[in-house]
């Protein structure tokens, strides 16, 4: 986000996203209204500058970029950065490749960019079971992806491959916070998360929390609370997805403050 702030400054109306820069709609918008226009597909580019969002973009995009001599900010999250290069490494060293993650989501999309064969994108340990076994499989996961079910996908991977390379790629800020989302799932009566509604890291939260806290919703503004939520909860637990504002988070909790406020 600062990046893109910054390049809004030195070059207005000439500045482009390939695809949101962040999976948050009011980011998004704060960016529009700075002149920061997101565009779908690298031809849709009209010139001048393109960042390239935290989710990463495919080989195909880089080059098309390269030759059509844009100027190009790489706002890439480096751990992103980190399971490509680690996917391209167990491809040239003859591994099959299997990403743990979901398979429409842009940084598994561009991740698979680099490994033209041989790739296979599970989210779930039955899915695994249907593929196997294998000679050689080299695995890696999404950045956002629930450390449990990597965990569980890779002691199924192991009964049935006869070698297997495994690169934890998860980021441990992903970790640690939901971590600290169960740890305060577990002490409160009802439980927000804060987030993009496409954002996968956020929607993976809310389903962890869940888990423990049946009474978990998944929120991307203050104005989506509802009262009843509150009504019944003496302690209520807040959250957020990484691609979350500080903005958004502080307006929700003001406003759960206020509901709360209200009913005592």
């Amino acid at each position: 986000m600062d990046m893109a702030r910054e390049a809004a400054k030195k070059h207005p109306k000439r500045l482009h996203t390939l695809g949101p820069l962040i999976h948050n709609p009011q980011a998004v918008d704060y960016l529009e209204n700075l002149g920061v226009k997101v565009k779908g597909r690298i031809e849709d580019v009209p010139g001048g500058t393109v960042i390239f969002r935290s989710h990463g973009v495919s080989l195909q995009d880089l080059t098309k970029a390269r030759k059509r001599k844009l100027r190009i900010i790489d706002a890439t999250c480096p751990m992103v950065k980190r399971a490509q290069r680690f996917a391209k490494f167990l491809h040239r060293h003859g591994y099959a490749l299997l990403i743990v993650g979901d398979a429409d989501h842009p940084e598994v999309e561009a991740i698979r960019s680099y490994v033209d064969e041989k790739v296979h994108v599970v989210s779930s340990v039955e899915s695994v079971k249907q593929l196997g076994p294998w000679e050689k499989l080299g695995v890696i996961a999404q950045t956002t992806q629930s450390s449990s079910l990597f965990k569980e996908i890779v002691a199924s991977i192991l009964e049935q491959s006869k070698e297997v390379r495994v690169f934890n790629t998860i980021c441990q800020a992903t970790t640690l916070r939901q971590r600290e989302a169960i740890d305060i799932a577990r002490k409160v009566d009802c439980m927000v998360v804060v987030g993009g509604y496409n954002s996968g890291n956020t929607r993976r939260l809310a389903s962890i929390c869940k888990e423990v806290q049946p009474r978990t919703y998944h929120i991307e503004r203050a104005g989506d609370l509802r009262p009843r939520w509150l009504a019944r909860s003496g302690r209520v637990g807040l959250t957020a997805g990484a691609s979350t504002p500080h903005w958004i988070i502080e307006e929700v909790e003001g406003e759960i403050r206020r509901l709360k406020d209200s009913k005592s």
